[in-house]
């Protein structure tokens, strides 16, 4: 698979199909490799990847710090991922796409779409993050890193990650910067000999930007009430995909199109059919 550097950062990618073009940001959490979408959960179920390509260029991607794409030790907001969105487009030359988030993909999307609504010609939200149980349990996995941090020091994540093969979601403990650890020696030397206390005060303030709110975050819903983007939202029903922040995201953004159906009843036969339709009227 190609590789591009965007924002210093290196980025692993992958096109499928020809057409419109889409930019999927992952599903995942702080696993959002672009297998997620053949093989995690409700995706691995629906299959869109079987079915998208036959009219769309899909743009799949790992997002940075995840994968096999690189990452960098800073206060990361949803903002540094649209940077790696819109830099892939620039990369190969498109200057408008749909966009499809899935996850927590879709904070990214609603990201992007407030900074650079000119590039963005439709936006998918599949079963968006949020809720108060997504909150809670992702400041959660910070703190476990963070307290870690405290009582080992740095140098013993570094250790901790080249002990196992979990990401951030399955071992807290690692970080968020687990797999850069893991794939580039130089970037793991580098992290284990930085300033451990601002370290920790980054990482603190990039958690609590990050998942700010007890619904979908990504974008203010003041600057999504101004957006006039077309727009499709697939609701989850668990606790870090809540229905209510996919009905948040309904009433943020004007004029979407909000699909009600139970997520047992989301299936190859209907999702992909579902989707299609919508990129095909926009």
């Amino acid at each position: 698979m190609p590789f591009v550097e965007i924002d210093g950062i290196r980025t692993r990618y992958e096109i499928r199909g020809e057409g419109a073009p889409i930019l999927m940001f992952s599903p995942g959490g702080f696993d959002a490799r672009l297998e997620k979408w053949t093989n995690l959960g409700v995706y691995a179920q629906i299959k869109l990847l079987e079915h998208l390509p036959e009219k769309y260029q899909c743009i799949l991607f790992d997002r940075r710090e995840n994968g096999q794409s690189g990452g960098r030790v800073e206060r990361i907001t949803w903002d540094h991922f649209v940077r790696q969105g819109a830099g892939l487009l620039d990369h190969l030359g498109i200057e408008k796409a749909h966009l499809m988030g899935g996850c927590m993909g879709c904070c990214p999307v609603a990201a992007f779409s407030v900074k650079h609504p000119e590039r963005t010609r439709s936006v998918v939200h599949y079963w968006p993050v949020g809720g108060a149980n997504y909150r809670i349990s992702g400041h959660q996995r910070f703190a476990r890193h963070l307290a870690f941090v405290e009582e080992n020091g740095l140098q013993a994540v570094v250790d901790l990650v080249h002990s196992h093969d979990k990401n951030f979601s399955a071992d807290p403990r690692g970080g968020p910067w687990g797999q850069v650890i893991r794939n580039e020696p130089d970037f793991a030397i580098t992290y284990a000999a930085q300033d451990q206390a601002g370290y920790l005060l980054k990482v603190t303030a990039m958690y609590r930007g990050l998942i700010d709110r007890d619904t979908a975050p990504g974008a203010e819903p003041e600057d999504m009430m101004q957006l006039n983007i077309p727009t499709l939202i697939v609701p989850g029903a668990d606790g870090f995909h809540a229905t209510s922040a996919a009905r948040y995201l309904q009433e943020c953004l004007s004029g979407s199109e909000y699909w009600d159906i139970p997520t047992a009843e989301q299936t190859e036969q209907n999702a992909p059919a579902r989707v299609m339709l919508f990129l095909d009227q926009h």
